[in-house]
């Protein structure tokens, strides 16, 4: 569905005069910044562990076949490393990355200003810092946050899926040339 969107373009691949019709997988379009920005058009959403794209828009839009879109509002170009993992599979990656899953990974700080505090990763060096203001974090603790920031994704509200689509198969058809 997503990539039948893409123009068929002439590509010689060997230099020979030897044209063949191909999808040209380079050709990109993006949310315009008022569309990216109007939170109107979306809401929240935290992924449940194991769900995947197709599972949501499923869920959502009654057809998994538009799990580009939750991608593509998310601007998620590599689902392997872009979308949280399922716990076995994020267990296994912390254990294959990591000698010691205990170790420190980094220190932050705590700096607050006013009523706002905002914690700093500060790195492993700690000169200058005392043991007191320092917080460790280990490499699962790194890990496990790294994948609650991916859980948090932005879905677009159901009503403008239609509109969606048809924006994007006009810019997706639309020449630079």
């Amino acid at each position: 569905m997503y990539f039948a969107n893409f123009p068929i373009i002439p590509y010689d691949s060997v230099g020979n005069g030897d044209f063949k019709l191909v999808t040209n997988l380079l050709k990109r379009v993006a949310l315009r910044t008022k569309v990216r920005t109007n939170t109107l058009l979306y809401d929240t959403y935290d992924v449940k562990d194991g769900e995947t794209p197709e599972m949501i828009a499923d869920k959502l839009y009654d057809d998994p076949q538009l799990h580009w879109i939750v991608l593509f509002v998310n601007n998620i170009t590599d689902r392997y490393h872009q979308w949280p993992m399922a716990s076995i599979q994020f267990n296994q990656f912390v254990n294959d990355k990591y000698t010691n899953i205990d170790a420190v990974h980094h220190y932050e700080i705590e700096q607050t200003s006013g009523d706002t505090s905002v914690k700093i990763n500060i790195g492993t060096d700690t000169t200058g810092y005392s043991e007191a203001d320092l917080t460790t974090i280990t490499n699962y603790e790194y890990e496990v946050e790294r994948q609650d920031t991916l859980r948090k994704i932005r879905l677009l509200d159901g009503a403008y899926i239609e509109q969606f689509q048809e924006e994007f198969e006009t810019l997706m058809g639309a020449s630079v040339l």
